[in-house]
C-alpha cells in the first residue's frame, strides 16, 4: 500500500460531478482518490467507479470506494474505506482478503484500536472541524484531539497510518502533520477555490515533505 499522505475525497458540486471532482485532484497531483457517493444508485455507483477507475489507472492513482465492500469487484478498485455504520472492518476483510486496502472511519483511540484489531489497513479520524459535506457529524476533534490519539496509538504500539479528515484547508497543513498524524483528506477546500486544480496542486506540494517523512 502506498503512503497516504494526501487523499481526495470526491464530492459534487452545481458546477463539478463526481468523476469531475476526481479529474481535479489528480490533475492537481493528487494520488489517493476516494469515491464517495452518498444515496446513489448501485448502477450509477458502479458506472462512475469505473470511470474514475480508468483515471487513476492515467495518473498512476490509487483508488478506493466508500462503503460498498461488496462493490469492490464490480469497480476494480483497490480497496474500500468503511464508515461506523458500514460493513464491519473484520467482515470485509474476512470477504475481500488479505490483499485489498480497507480503512476504517474513527473518532476516538478505542475506534482507531478497534480498527486494528479487525485487521484495517489505515484509519480515517476526525473530523477535524465542522464541515458540510458530510452528514451525522461525530464531534470535532481539533488539533488537540490528534495529538492525544496519535499519542495513545504510539503508546499502544499500533502503527496503522492515521489519515486526519474533515473541514481541512491549507493553512491547516502545518499544524495538523505536526500532531503525528500521516497524512490528510480533503474535498471541499479544494473545489470551493477559484482555480480548484492549482489548488490542490498548491496542498500536494505542501505534502511533499511530509510524504518524505513518512516513507
Amino acid at each position: 500500500m502506498r503512503p497516504i499522505g494526501l487523499q481526495f475525497i470526491t464530492h459534487f458540486t452545481e458546477r463539478r460531478t463526481y468523476l469531475d471532482s476526481a479529474r481535479i485532484a489528480l490533475e492537481g497531483g493528487c494520488r489517493w482518490v476516494q469515491l464517495r457517493m452518498k444515496d446513489a444508485d448501485e448502477g450509477l455507483f458502479v458506472a462512475t467507479a469505473r470511470e474514475v477507475r480508468a483515471l487513476c489507472d492515467r495518473f498512476g492513482a490509487t483508488f478506493v470506494i466508500d462503503d460498498h465492500a461488496e462493490l469492490v469487484g464490480a469497480t476494480g478498485a483497490d480497496g474500500v474505506h468503511l464508515g461506523k455504520n458500514d460493513m464491519p472492518v473484520a467482515e470485509a476483510r474476512r470477504m475481500l482478503g488479505p490483499n485489498v486496502i480497507i480503512g476504517g472511519t474513527a473518532n476516538t483511540f478505542a475506534d482507531v484500536a478497534a480498527h486494528a484489531e479487525a485487521g484495517a489497513d489505515y484509519i480515517g479520524c476526525g473530523p477535524f472541524r465542522f464541515t458540510f459535506t458530510k452528514q451525522k457529524l461525530s464531534p470535532v476533534l481539533g488539533v488537540e484531539g490528534y495529538r492525544d490519539i496519535v499519542r495513545r496509538m504510539r503508546e499502544s504500539g499500533i502503527a496503522l497510518p492515521i489519515v486526519a479528515i474533515g473541514g481541512i484547508a491549507y493553512d491547516d497543513i502545518d499544524s495538523l502533520m505536526r500532531t503525528g498524524v500521516t497524512g490528510i483528506a480533503l474535498s471541499g477546500s479544494v473545489l470551493r477555490a477559484d482555480d480548484p486544480v492549482a489548488e490542490m496542486r498548491r496542498i500536494a506540494d505542501a505534502m511533499e515533505q511530509y510524504d518524505k517523512i513518512n516513507e
